[in-house]
């Protein structure tokens, strides 16, 4: 789940009553498309543009990634939220069982959906589908609860998004001061709010725990010698050993 892909994340909840329709698919392809059919659609070549990056992008995936699942279902909307700090487009990863991953792409982006689409989409499917291939969903996790489980497991997709796709955005990178933010996390309840901690806490910081994940992960491939690709296969407890934690 990216940021604002951070705050926005909340916002998908809130939106119900839209029809779902199959689109652009290939045929027994490895990622099934759809779109929600809301005031604004898109149009022919931007849901060709869609889906030359959804299937290159899962092809490439699987390749590094084993572990991600067939079967994928990938639906898109169009928002008019203001999510210009992480490229036009956010998403979630929704559902480990079947494989479903929500994209939201946003119209008020400078230069429109054809802009965001370009920036956004590709760095936005990588973070998502990592998260399939570490069972890192909002409905059937497979991890427990924790702000430092979901620091690391959004750390684990923000760099491996970042690596592949050369997308990096100022809301998701490593804050100067990581150190002392990740020994913050150690040190809260398990029952910390996910809120706070994830999109916008009352201090006014926003995104703590996706800009320390970030920092905690390049500090253990820092530490460790190990890859994006190695490290993706630990668990969070592993990765916050290997980090020095």
């Amino acid at each position: 789940m990216m940021i604002v892909k951070m705050i926005a994340l909340l916002l998908p909840f809130w939106f119900t009553g839209y029809d779902i329709i199959p689109d652009y698919t290939e045929e027994d392809g490895p990622v099934e498309i759809t779109y929600k059919d809301g005031e604004q659609t898109f149009n022919k070549e931007q849901k060709e543009q869609i889906g030359k990056i959804i299937f290159e992008s899962e092809a490439d995936i699987r390749k590094l990634l084993p572990t991600l699942p067939n079967g994928i279902r990938v639906e898109l909307e169009i928002v008019d939220w203001d999510i210009e700090v992480v490229g036009g487009v956010t998403g979630r990863t929704e559902t480990n069982n079947p494989p479903l991953v929500i994209l939201q792409i946003s119209h008020v982006y400078p230069g429109g959906l054809n802009a965001a689409i370009n920036d956004g989409l590709k760095s936005t499917v990588y973070h998502e589908f990592h998260h399939l291939s570490r069972g890192w969903a909002i409905q059937d996790n497979k991890y427990g609860p924790g702000i430092d489980i979901a620091t690391v497991n959004e750390g684990l997709a923000e760099v491996f998004a970042e690596t592949y796709t050369g997308a990096a955005f100022e809301a998701s990178s490593p804050p100067e001061d990581g150190d002392s933010w990740m020994k913050e996390i150690l040190a809260l309840p398990t029952n910390a709010s996910y809120s706070d901690w994830m999109f916008e806490h009352p201090d006014g910081r926003r995104a703590i725990g996706y800009r320390t994940g970030n920092y905690l992960i390049r500090k253990a491939i820092a530490t460790s010698g190990m890859d994006i690709l190695e490290l993706s296969s630990k668990s969070p407890e592993n990765l916050i050993e290997l980090a020095g934690y």
